[in-house]
Order: structure tokens, then sequence, then C-alpha cells
């Protein structure tokens, strides 16, 4: 009877209950969602403290069970770790993010400021493109504030991947356009069928935000921007 007892304490401990020759589980509120190393413990006792003498448990497949649990847990623990690891080489830093301010970073948009010469004057503006495949033609059109088409020009066929161009600054009639902000589309097709290409500016970065966990770069013209989106730092 005392033996009994005490797996029936064991099976309570786990959330289960005997009823009529059977068993019943116990609410999922009243009892643990896991099966962690100390309730298998706990189990695999009671159940040795209460097996048939003439049917005692097999000691082979007792040892397999134990094997097989303590690789789990091994593997569960180590995932983990290699999990924390990963998670801290990824992650940038909150001083590394402040080297950012003042530098110019290469990421994704569509507005662009124009540089500016040693003597004042405006200097155009720089960017890439990234093509998803080949193309037999992509073309960068650069527009004002207005709206009002100041440069637009072919780059001609170009493989899959990231290309640069560069424009001076002048506009259809040879003039200089001024600062910005400018608007950048680019286009890409393949024998007429379009080809995703997705336009790229070099912008500066004036503040670093990291509230709420991932650093964020303050970028004029494309407001917020994840420090993984950037793709080069100037």
């Amino acid at each position: 009877m005392a033996a009994a007892n005490a797996f029936d304490t064991a099976l309570q401990n786990l959330g289960i209950a005997r009823a009529n020759q059977g068993v019943t589980v116990a609410p999922a509120s009243a009892r643990n969602q896991t099966l962690g190393q100390a309730d298998f413990l706990k189990l695999m006792t009671a159940q040795m403290r209460n097996q048939d003498p003439f049917d005692p448990v097999d000691n082979t497949q007792m040892v397999a069970q134990m094997a097989q649990f303590s690789s789990l847990a091994g593997i569960t623990e180590m995932s983990s770790t290699l999990k924390a690891i990963a998670d801290k080489l990824g992650a940038t830093s909150a001083s590394e993010a402040m080297a950012y301010i003042g530098r110019t970073v290469l990421t994704a948009g569509d507005i662009a400021y124009g540089r500016v010469k040693a003597d004042g004057t405006a200097g155009g503006i720089a960017g890439a493109i990234e093509l998803d495949a080949a193309a037999t033609d992509v073309t960068v059109t650069i527009s004002d504030a207005r709206g009002q088409i100041l440069h637009s020009r072919s780059l001609g066929p170009q493989s899959a991947g990231t290309i640069s161009y560069d424009w001076d600054g002048k506009d259809l009639n040879g003039a200089d356009a001024g600062v910005g902000p400018f608007t950048v589309r680019v286009a890409a097709q393949n024998a007429g069928k379009a080809i995703g290409a997705t336009g790229l500016v070099w912008a500066p970065v004036e503040a670093v935000s990291t509230a709420g966990g991932a650093p964020v770069l303050s970028v004029p013209g494309l407001g917020s921007v994840p420090v993984t989106a950037v793709r080069q730092v100037g």
C-alpha cells in the first residue's frame, strides 16, 4: 500500500491522477506544460518502486530511455547557447551605432541630396541599383521636388547584382540643379520583361536611436533606417 501511495504521489506531482483503474489528466491550469528532467526522474523512480517483481523493467530499455532523454536535454541546452551567441554576434551595440553619426550610408531609398563641392557648388549625386536578375536595359531618372525630370540615363545591359551610377548635378539644359532633395527612380527590363530593381542612395546620418532594441539611424529624406539595411558606409 505504501508503494502504491508513493506511485500515486509521483503521478499527482506530474498532474496525473488515478480514476477507476485508469488515469485522468489534470487540467492544464493545474499542471506543468512541459516534462522536465526532474519530472522524468521522479516518474522513473516511481515506476521502478512499483514494478512487477515477476516482470521487472528491462534494464536495457531503461538505459536507452535515459540516454535519449540526456541527449535531448543536451541538444536543447546547446541550441539555447548557440542562439545566444548568434544574437550577440549579430547585434550592434549602442556605442558602435553612434559611430554612424556624421557618416554617409548607402541604403535603399528614392530620396537623395546633392553633394557639395569644396567651392560650395552642387556636385550631383551617386547611387547604386540592386538587380534581381540580368537585364538588357537599366534606366535611372532623377527629378526635382516638383517632379520635373532633371536627368535620365540608360545604363544599358547589366548582370544581376549591384551596379553603380553617378550624376554630375546638371539638368537637361546643362545648368546646376542645386542640392535637392531629388527623387530617384530606377527601372530594369530583360527583353521587354520587367526585372526587380532596388534603388540605393547615399545619405548622411543625423542621429541614432537605440530605443526598443536594435539601433535605428535617422537619415534625411528617408526617415528611420535600421542598421541592418545599410549596404555600405562612406
